[in-house]
């Protein structure tokens, strides 16, 4: 009973964690890069330029009324995360798939919290080489994409036999 919630208590210093660490990033892109030009490092690799995003990945739903925006990427993202949370209490799940639903959970609540707040979402990162480059992201998609392919990836090792500890 104890493992369970030092678990728990684990995962929420992760969201915790996340959550500041996005905020306090988009605070700082705000800050220091809204209105200016996109700044480019590491042979243009990594830049840096202020959006805000009122759709959801790729401004898919952008242009869609504001309802809309706020039906599906305000009210249903809540209750995803809602899903998500009590799911992570009432099923046991490996270590690492707690890590991964925890990251979802924390990226997901950081950009709930824009929403709710601006109406929009910070984003300022962009990578790539060349042409090949990815779109307009912050560290809460990051934390949303790596959570994913954790949660994913461990699902192959369940079924080989490997036991869940949380």
């Amino acid at each position: 009973m104890m493992r369970r919630w030092t678990i728990k208590a684990a995962m929420a210093a992760v969201v915790a964690s996340t959550v500041g660490c996005d905020q306090v990033s988009k605070s700082l892109a705000t800050a220091h890069l809204m209105g200016g030009p996109r700044r480019s490092f590491v042979g243009d690799m990594l830049r840096l330029e202020y959006a805000e995003n009122a759709g959801a990945f790729l401004s898919l739903g952008a242009g869609w009324a504001p309802w809309a925006r706020t039906a599906v990427f305000s009210v249903g993202t809540a209750i995803i995360l809602v899903a998500c949370i009590v799911w992570a209490f009432r099923h046991r799940w490996s270590l690492v798939r707690l890590l991964g639903l925890s990251l979802v959970i924390a990226g997901g609540l950081s950009n709930l919290a824009d929403r709710v707040v601006r109406g929009s979402v910070v984003d300022f990162l962009n990578v790539g080489i060349g042409p090949l480059r990815t779109g307009i992201f912050n560290v809460a998609d990051m934390a949303i994409l790596l959570g994913i392919g954790l949660v994913v990836l461990t699902r192959g090792w369940r079924a080989e036999g490997r036991q869940p500890v949380a």
